[in-house]
């Protein structure tokens, strides 16, 4: 291996440590792992807020609002609220907070695909991790520094929103430096339940932290994403020319290659000097018109609306819920809601699974969309029955809401951005995962905004338009689908035409 001045300053250390370099291997497991554990950090942040708008607004509980000319005694005590959120249009006011955040995540979105192929995407993953832990944390100070100013909350959330839209495509980015197309669905469906990790690690640290007061629930998360981001500093080898590796040296790790393959294997995304040799940057209407990016983009916009309206409100539901009779407190409804990310984990790695098996992306998205509808339907109908019953349907409506959902945020955005359209062009992987990620984001900003409304007339309606939502993004797949069943009846034929000629081969 040739020396390298970008190697991170962790990694010369356990060099030195160790007197001998790393292998490619051990680097592709570092690379995993600290990506892994920082978009986990970041999904763990942004699920604070679902969690303390429980605490900020508890009124539909019985408790009556409470008004300005009440006292702060009043107004900062935890059972009853949080002016202004506790004032009848509360619920209105926390479905903002959702939409502004999501709104400039999602613009954030479109640009930073770009500015990570212009800068160290190490520094940017860096200073993504230590704004969003700082305005996290700054949200939490609001308790302690008694300000009931909504659009103090509104502004740093927007600006919290801008710093987490670094983090998406910057781990997809250096995921794809270090890993090649074999079994990318199955490794990608992996590597992304950090989604779902992020979300029950956000929701069990910030249940906890409620008793002793919502601030310490924003606080101690910002707090720990900070610390992430130093480690990412320290540790994260942002491609292997970067180590003095050779991008020729191994491949995928858990799917070893053999050297008959070495031509055939590219990696996800090249080094930056290699990209320089390469055309010019796919531009963002030539990214749109890439075969399948507008159907997959227009697709997650109404996957992650779904899924987004369960990432904020599904804690709010169950606790507003009467479940075999009783309402949850808090931190039990904040407890129950990792079970829909439990089944997201299951979820994404299946979908992955299958899309593999079957070699067919748009199939599976479709099928688990499509599966949405009698799982929201179902639970919604059902769920309040027992508690056995309501984890049960939990489980399984977190299996086909976030199946397709980590699909096509990963595996399928790889696909795009390396199409055979492009002609060996890639430097298109950035720009389409931000299209169709961007794209993604508006719907998640969409439904909490609308839920926000609309739950404050019934819950009924929300999961109409839920299930709604779901049949679209299926429909939206259409053409694609047909395509892909063609292409397997096609197959099919012939292989069947070809076993009667090798029959009468094996006669002679």
């Amino acid at each position: 291996m040739k020396k390298n001045n970008n190697k991170p300053l962790g990694i010369q250390l356990i060099e030195n440590i160790n007197k001998s370099s790393l292998s490619f291997k051990t680097y592709q497991v570092i690379v995993l792992i600290v990506t892994f554990f920082a978009y986990t950090s970041y999904h763990a942040n942004r699920k604070t807020t679902s969690i303390v708008k429980q605490a900020l607004d508890p009124q539909s509980l019985g408790v009556g609002p409470i008004f300005p000319w009440q006292g702060n005694s009043i107004r900062k005590s935890f059972r009853d609220g949080w002016f202004p959120f506790n004032c009848p249009d509360g619920t209105t006011l926390l479905g903002d907070l959702d939409v502004a955040f999501l709104f400039v995540y999602a613009i954030g979105m479109y640009f930073s695909g770009h500015v990570g192929d212009r800068m160290d995407l190490r520094v940017i993953l860096t200073a993504g991790m230590l704004g969003t832990g700082l305005f996290t944390a700054l949200f939490g100070v609001g308790y302690w520094a008694n300000i009931h100013s909504f659009y103090y909350y509104l502004i740093i959330q927007m600006i919290a929103g801008l710093f987490q839209s670094t983090g998406w495509p910057s781990v997809v980015a250096v995921v794809g430096n270090w890993f090649g197309k074999k079994k990318r669905g199955l490794i990608m469906g992996i590597w992304n339940a950090h989604t779902s990790v992020g979300n029950i690690t956000g929701s069990l640290v910030t249940s906890i932290l409620l008793k002793y007061g919502w601030g310490w629930s924003m606080v101690v998360p910002g707090i720990l994403i900070a610390f992430s981001g130093v480690v990412v500093f320290l540790l994260l080898p942002v491609h292997p020319e970067s180590v003095g590796g050779n991008k020729d040296e191994d491949e995928v790790l858990l799917s070893p290659r053999k050297e008959d393959d070495e031509v055939n294997e590219q990696p996800l995304l090249r080094s930056r000097s290699d990209r320089e040799e390469e055309s010019c940057a796919v531009g963002f209407i030539e990214a749109w018109k890439i075969p399948g990016v507008a159907p997959f983009a227009l697709c997650l916009f109404f996957a992650k609306l779904v899924a987004y309206t369960f990432l904020y409100w599904l804690p709010y539901y169950i606790s507003h819920t009467a479940i075999d009779g009783r309402y949850l407190s808090n931190e039990e409804s904040g407890n129950l809601s990792t079970l829909f990310d439990v089944g997201g984990v299951i979820g994404g790695i299946l979908a992955g699974y299958i899309s593999d098996k079957l070699d067919a992306r748009a199939i599976t998205a479709a099928s688990f969309m499509y599966c949405v509808i009698p799982a929201l339907y179902l639970y919604q109908s059902y769920g309040h029955i027992s508690m056995t019953i309501n984890i049960i349907l939990m489980l399984i409506a977190g299996v086909f809401v976030n199946g397709p959902y980590a699909l096509i945020t990963t595996a399928v955005s790889a696909d795009l951005g390396t199409h055979s359209s492009l002609k060996g062009n890639s430097r298109a992987l950035a720009t389409v995962t931000a299209i169709i990620d961007g794209t993604g984001s508006i719907g998640a900003a969409v439904g909490p905004f609308l839920t926000g409304y609309i739950s404050a007339d019934s819950w009924n309606a929300v999961f109409v338009m839920l299930m709604g939502s779901a049949l679209v993004a299926g429909l939206f797949l259409t053409r694609l689908v047909v395509t892909e069943v063609n292409g397997k009846i096609q197959e099919l034929r012939s292989q069947g035409s070809s076993r009667p000629i090798l029959s009468t081969n094996l006669q002679v």
